[in-house]
């Protein structure tokens, strides 16, 4: 009873702070003619109201795909549509074809917030409250702090609610991995499916499901029990793309356009100032005028392949639950560094596989999650969202710290590197002083920050170097993601298949 009523009030707290979040301004308020990401998504509900499913993806007279044109999977184009079926029932001027460009009104606010919090409340938390309890070998008091870091992890809270988008994909893709950790493959490939057909970003968490349930295909046996579990994922996988697609696969044009909206190669290798390896080599090397978009295409997706190669394949030969959570961080977090066009906001994809491992490694995850939302300073600082940054994320630092005692959980076999420092054989020694240099270099790293956030918020930058901060953000941000890929590459790839440290979720 005591820890229904612990994570009762955990939930409620992270449900105040996400609504006092809202309360404030949103992405592109006020901002004509494109105004931002809260336009693009009322806008997706003003043309799925309207137009019929047939004109939802091309460019027409009442469809200008320069103007927030539809560009995520048929999933999203549902769900504006169900939004604006609602909103048609409270204010028809809010999805009226043409004239509602640009609708600002408190009610119209106060409608888009909660249809967001509505899909916080019924997807995303629900699995992160599940996903605690589940925890084996954990005490009540370890849940309650993990599902309460988790849920007021700042980077997920500001963007969702803050810059403004919703949580859906992450929330389905967070079911999947609790329906794998129960053995229910074909839930957990259904609701992954779900995620990928909200998102195509979902693609950074796809190889480790695949390779994770390819593995535990060829561990039964691919002339038996395997042949069989490998052929009812393969058919979940076409029923649950063909149930989405159904409705745009009329002809083939459809679906060819869907899937041009959906990978806008055109676009380029980056567009802003991005926390990834190609925006960051650009402030020395002029990347995008040396090299032709079609070279720079087939060189992303080589690095992005190279780099999260020998984890998939530990994965495949070795299957575990411990080492498909950690396969979910280092994929994902090579696409954010490698791949082509990546969004700043991205980094929520490698964000939400780390809360997963929080408890595991507490003051790795919350280093990381703490530099993921500085990541993301650029776009906060451009919505409105200094104070509600400064707060949320000082908060999380005091939760983690409280909760984990992060600064005592710094020796080698805390950070699940034993097994790697026993192999060093001669070096071992030099990993005494470890857990002093990891803790020096931590707060150096928050201090940095620290720093740089005040700066890119109170002090202009010189007339000639414009983007100054922002890029300090993205170059700074950039080194740390790179050292953590290869801290987590190195756990993943010296982690022992029967090590007594693998912890299962029962």
């Amino acid at each position: 009873m005591e820890k229904w009523s612990l994570m009762t009030i955990t939930v409620l707290l992270a449900l105040t702070v996400r609504w006092t979040v809202s309360l404030g301004s949103y992405s592109g308020a006020g901002k004509p003619p494109m105004y931002g990401d809260y336009e693009a998504q009322r806008h997706w509900q003003e043309v799925t109201y309207n137009l019929p499913i047939r004109q939802w993806y091309f460019n027409t007279s009442d469809n200008n795909l320069l103007y927030w044109g539809l560009d995520y999977p048929p999933l999203t184009a549902y769900h504006s549509f169900v939004c604006a079926y609602i909103a048609k029932l409270i204010n028809p001027d809010w999805i009226a074809l043409h004239t509602s460009r640009g609708y600002e009104s408190q009610p119209h606010k106060l409608f888009m917030r909660t249809t967001v919090f509505v899909a916080d409340l019924l997807v995303y938390i629900p699995a992160v409250i599940v996903y605690c309890f589940s925890l084996k070998e954990t005490s009540t008091k370890k849940k309650v702090s993990s599902a309460l870091c988790i849920l007021l992890y700042p980077g997920l809270i500001l963007i969702d609610h803050g810059h403004f988008q919703y949580p859906l994909s992450l929330g389905l893709a967070l079911w999947g991995v609790l329906y794998l950790s129960y053995d229910w493959d074909l839930l957990g490939s259904a609701a992954f499916c779900l995620a990928l057909n909200y998102k195509q970003m979902e693609l950074y968490h796809s190889l480790p499901f695949f390779c994770y349930l390819l593995g535990k295909c060829f561990k039964k046996g691919l002339k038996g029990k395997g042949l069989v579990l490998l052929t009812k994922i393969a058919g979940t996988v076409v029923v649950s793309f063909a149930v989405c697609w159904l409705p745009f696969c009329t002809d083939m044009e459809q679906i060819m356009q869907v899937l041009r909206r959906l990978f806008p190669i055109d676009r380029g290798l980056f567009e802003d100032k991005v926390a990834n390896i190609w925006c960051s080599l650009s402030v020395l090397i002029k990347i995008k005028n040396i090299i032709s978009p079609q070279t720079q295409l087939k060189l992303s997706f080589a690095v992005t392949f190279l780099s999260l190669l020998p984890t998939c394949i530990k994965l495949t030969v070795q299957p575990s639950l411990r080492g498909f959570k950690f396969a979910l961080v280092s994929c994902a977090l090579s696409f954010f560094l490698f791949s082509f066009q990546v969004h700043e906001k991205s980094i929520l994809l490698v964000s939400i596989p780390v809360c997963l491992i929080i408890n595991e490694i507490p003051f790795m995850a919350t280093w990381f999650l703490l530099v993921s939302t500085f990541s993301m300073l650029p776009l906060l600082l451009k919505d409105g969202l200094l104070l509600a940054y400064a707060v949320t994320t000082l908060a999380f630092l005091s939760v983690c710290a409280a909760s984990f005692s992060i600064f005592e959980k710094t020796s080698a076999e805390d950070l699940q590197l034993k097994p790697f420092s026993l192999s060093l054989k001669g070096y071992v020694s030099w990993f005494k002083s470890f857990p002093k240099i990891v803790r020096c270099l931590f707060l150096l790293s928050v201090t940095l920050m620290g720093v740089l956030s005040l700066m890119s918020a109170a002090v202009h930058p010189p007339q000639r170097l414009p983007d100054l901060f922002p890029l300090s953000v993205s170059v700074i941000s950039c080194l740390h993601f790179l050292l953590f890929l290869v801290y987590f590459n190195v756990v993943i790839l010296w982690d022992s298949k029967n090590s007594r440290s693998q912890r299962k979720i029962s």
